[in-house]
């Protein structure tokens, strides 16, 4: 375990994130890579160098002056950046992250893709391509209601390739899902710990027509209101405490533990799938959570793992204290 402890603003969610990015080849804070670049800049260099089974691999992501970005391992570029994804998974917990719990539900289809997209490169590669035609559709569907265009057979095309991708995309989450909604309910006991009414459920417009039925369906209404109404974009998690929206009724300290054990069931199910723990990037968890909660969530990261973990704290003190009590090995490093 790797405490990084310091003020605010010194650079602590830096250095997770710089390595989160070459993990993913992106910033998890950050929607464009310009907003990484120093003041100043015209592109930047970021480097690391992970081991694992005895092996270790150098990592470089280098973002030139022109946009262009290149990422390499062992010197070894890649002809796409998707193809990294999952070769080195990590899972990332921050404070924004209670947005999976109390934001919409394209919060909660990201934290499902992160998943899935490290555990399967057809699905990832699914994903992109359901979104460029999802883009494409719509686009279409706009030319289509200002009369610029007025044929709509590329709509039945855009159709047949929504439904290949979106199907394959659909059956992977209904059976993740089974496998990841038990793991999330036995863990938000472990970390609340009590027994809550706690109910969650794959919700999508698939479950009760195909794909192809519903593009069908809603086509009319796609072109009034120019965009695409059916689709595995639609797709949500329900959540429920005690058959209510769990987001209306849940104290702060359940919304945080129940975030934790979304995270954490990712992390298990990644590290039961790739042989090996992933990298656990903790980010100011301390704040905001009772002891109890806080006691109960480090056993599950500290002792319970045996992998790489990072976590960032304003207070060295207290990474000391839990860490004692845990009676875990740390590093300890001060910003």
């Amino acid at each position: 375990m790797v405490g990084i402890c310091g003020k605010n603003g010194v650079g602590k969610t830096n250095l997770l994130d710089a390595i989160y990015y070459l993990c993913f080849t992106k910033s998890y804070f950050s929607k464009t890579d310009a907003n990484n670049v120093l003041q100043g800049a015209m592109g930047f260099r970021l480097e690391g160098n992970f081991s694992s089974e005895d092996e270790t691999h150098k990592l470089v992501c280098i973002l030139r002056e022109t946009g262009k970005k290149e990422f390499l391992v062992n010197e070894d570029p890649y002809s796409k950046l998707a193809h990294h994804i999952g070769r080195f998974p990590a899972v990332i917990i921050s404070p924004d992250d209670v947005q999976i719990i109390t934001d919409g539900s394209e919060e909660r289809r990201r934290f499902l893709d992160a998943l899935l997209s490290q555990l399967d490169a057809d699905y990832l590669q699914h994903l992109i391509d359901y979104n460029k035609i999802l883009q494409q559709r719509n686009g279409y569907l706009k030319l289509l209601a200002e009369k610029i265009s007025t044929d709509t057979q590329l709509l039945d095309v855009y159709d047949k390739q929504l439904v290949v991708h979106g199907n394959y995309i659909y059956e992977s989450r209904k059976r993740q899902l089974l496998q990841l909604i038990p793991h999330i309910k036995e863990t938000y006991i472990q970390i609340a710990g009590i027994k809550e009414d706690l109910e969650l459920n794959y919700e999508s417009q698939l479950h009760k027509a195909s794909l192809e039925e519903l593009l069908k369906q809603y086509r009319e209404k796609d072109r009034l209101l120019q965009r695409t109404n059916a689709g595995i974009h639609k797709d949500d998690i329900g959540i429920q405490l005690k058959e209510q929206p769990f987001k209306n009724i849940a104290s702060q300290g359940q919304r945080k533990s129940l975030l934790f054990a979304l995270k954490l069931s990712e992390f298990e199910i990644l590290k039961s799938a790739k042989g090996s723990a992933p990298i656990l990037l903790l980010d100011d968890v301390f704040e905001k959570l009772d002891a109890d909660r806080m006691h109960n969530l480090l056993h599950k990261v500290c002792v319970e793992n045996n992998g790489q973990v990072f976590i960032t704290d304003t207070h060295c003190e207290r990474i000391k204290e839990h860490m004692s009590k845990l009676n875990v090995g740390y590093q300890l490093i001060e910003l």
